[in-house]
């Protein structure tokens, strides 16, 4: 069946949610207005239960269908935290706070989530549970991570989770998901490189950290170029190169390099972090320096269990029609710490279709609100498919 007729009846009142949510955007797990919202509009619609503080400023809402069947719950999960970057896009209801903006669209999957919410508070035409998970702090703050570690699987017995997010490029109306890995790892690194500053003009009476530096950063590249096999997927980047100097004529202490380490396979994971850390050693080494360095691990690979994203694509092309899911498609190298609630429950993570809007984590990005309906009827109908009505 297409979109439901009662979530395209809500599309305005939903759409009026989302933007109310974009100019009140909150970081991390400081989300006071946020959760304020969503933790009303769950009451106001009836639900069963509405539990708050879950991973410090998580919500659950609880939904029970028409019988309580023992064992049968779906997790349906979004996100609600924006990005610390100022927004450009000069909409009405654009971010009221400087330095904060939704730009990757979790206002939208926040707004889809509600609206779902209230069409199966309403309708129940479902046997089983349901829980609504509106999660913080997925922007690098392990949100996701900090719900499960709070016992929320176990909790609320929940059996299989999904989630979903949208995709600017991909038309409205459309989907995508894949089985297996589709989202990297991402793993953080930083060193300081530490040498013997001076005059610019007497470098023999230094340690040139900077020379160094440089050397480390074309190094780096060897990891993906000659340690991986090159059917494998890596991305080592440096972002950062910043000197403890900004003289023209002098040549600093030190100089600090922050990067990130992407990958899809474990042991390529565990082999990046050895040498990675091996270069930057070595290197610094080599040019009478050395290297302080800190790995960090971060999210790790979103892996969509293969029964799951089999029925997500079915599900979806029953909301979006024949031709208009893309099943099985590569691997993205960004990360999604939904990983960490498919690491603790089977399920599946699937893209929606955002139009020909600007990318994610841009300034002049914002969420299409023609995807709502689309977003909000597959929620529910994954919930009336998967445990459907006697």
């Amino acid at each position: 069946m297409p979109v439901k007729n009662r979530l395209a009846e809500l599309h305005q009142e939903i759409t009026a949610w989302r933007r109310q949510i974009h100019a009140n955007p909150e970081l991390q797990y400081d989300l006071p207005k946020t959760t304020a919202l969503v933790e009303a509009q769950l009451k106001a619609f009836g639900c069963d239960e509405v539990v708050t503080g879950i991973g410090r400023s998580g919500i659950v809402g609880v939904i029970r269908g028409k019988t309580d069947t023992v064992g049968a719950c779906v997790g349906l999960r979004a996100d609600m935290d924006a990005l610390p970057m100022t927004e450009e896009t000069g909409l009405d209801y654009a971010s009221a706070t400087e330095g904060k903006m939704h730009a990757c669209g979790h206002d939208g999957h926040t707004a889809m989530l509600l609206g779902a919410a209230k069409y199966l508070a309403e309708t129940r035409n479902f046997d089983g549970t349901v829980c609504v998970i509106f999660q913080p702090a997925e922007e690098g703050g392990a949100g996701g991570k900090a719900m499960v570690d709070d016992g929320m699987m176990d909790r609320f017995g929940i059996r299989e989770v999904y989630g979903m997010h949208n995709e600017p490029g991909l038309p409205v109306g459309e989907f995508g998901v894949s089985p297996g890995p589709i989202m990297a790892a991402a793993d953080e690194f930083e060193v300081r490189i530490v040498g013997r500053g001076g005059h610019a003009a007497q470098p023999h009476n230094t340690i040139d950290p900077s020379p160094a530096a440089c050397a480390s950063v074309m190094a780096l590249q060897t990891v993906a170029s000659r340690n991986v096999d090159p059917l494998k997927q890596i991305v080592v980047s440096v972002c950062t190169i910043k000197t403890s100097s900004e003289a023209h004529n002098v040549i600093p202490n030190s100089v600090l390099l922050r990067g990130t380490v992407r990958t899809l396979d474990e042991d390529i994971r565990d082999m990046a972090e050895v040498r990675v850390i091996e270069i930057l050693q070595s290197t610094a080494a080599a040019y009478g320096c050395k290297a302080e360095i800190t790995y960090h691990r971060g999210y790790p690979v979103t892996v969509n269990h293969e029964e799951n994203a089999i029925i997500a694509a079915e599900i979806a092309e029953a909301v979006a029609g024949k031709g208009r899911v893309h099943y099985g498609r590569p691997p993205r190298m960004g990360a999604e710490d939904f990983s960490y609630m498919l690491r603790a429950r089977p399920g599946a993570f699937i893209n929606v279709g955002n139009g020909e809007t600007a990318r994610v984590h841009h300034p002049e990005y914002n969420f299409n609100d023609d995807a709502i309906p689309y977003g909000c009827s597959f929620f529910a109908e994954l919930v009336e498919r998967r445990m459907p009505a006697a």
